[in-house]
């Protein structure tokens, strides 16, 4: 298992490399799943808005963090201490946005911060929009992963 793992994660490197990330790599919401349930010590940092967590859905488990602010999007100025004053530097941090825009920004942003381990979630939690726009194409709900609303676990 752990070689499995170990080639995961030297794709997700692999990604990085071909697009200058500034971070380690990208995991697609499978990869990242495998990854949080073969590494106890991996943490999964959720960035959305608080907006985007109480009326999309919340993933079981993850940290969540901010890293812009709604209506305006807006960076949140202490993400960075906030996220040093829960995770360390040399943690394995899997990083996920609504869509992978936010978790590119976050992750240059804690790298450039010193984390040495961050990798972001590919198509984030809600995807990327069709042709009607709707988030239904892939993400970690379409990917059928644990999520939940509300009470209620949805996903796996």
């Amino acid at each position: 298992m752990n070689e499995a793992i170990e080639a995961v994660l030297g794709r997700a490197q692999g990604r990085a490399r071909e697009g200058a990330y500034g971070y380690c790599g990208s995991l697609t919401p499978a990869e990242a799943w495998a990854v949080l349930e073969a590494r106890s010590q991996a943490k999964l940092l959720d960035i959305r808005s608080w907006q985007e967590w109480a009326l999309v859905g919340h993933v079981p488990g993850a940290f969540e963090i901010e890293f812009r602010r709604f209506p305006d999007w807006s960076p949140v100025p202490d993400f960075v201490d906030a996220v040093q004053a829960r995770m360390g530097k040399g943690d394995l941090i899997l990083l996920l946005g609504r869509s992978t825009r936010r978790a590119h920004e976050a992750g240059r942003a804690l790298a450039a911060a010193g984390f040495r381990h961050v990798y972001i979630v590919l198509e984030g939690f809600e995807g990327e929009k069709d042709a009607h726009g709707r988030r239904i194409v892939n993400g970690w709900r379409q990917a059928g992963l644990p999520w939940y609303q509300g009470e209620g676990l949805l996903g796996s």
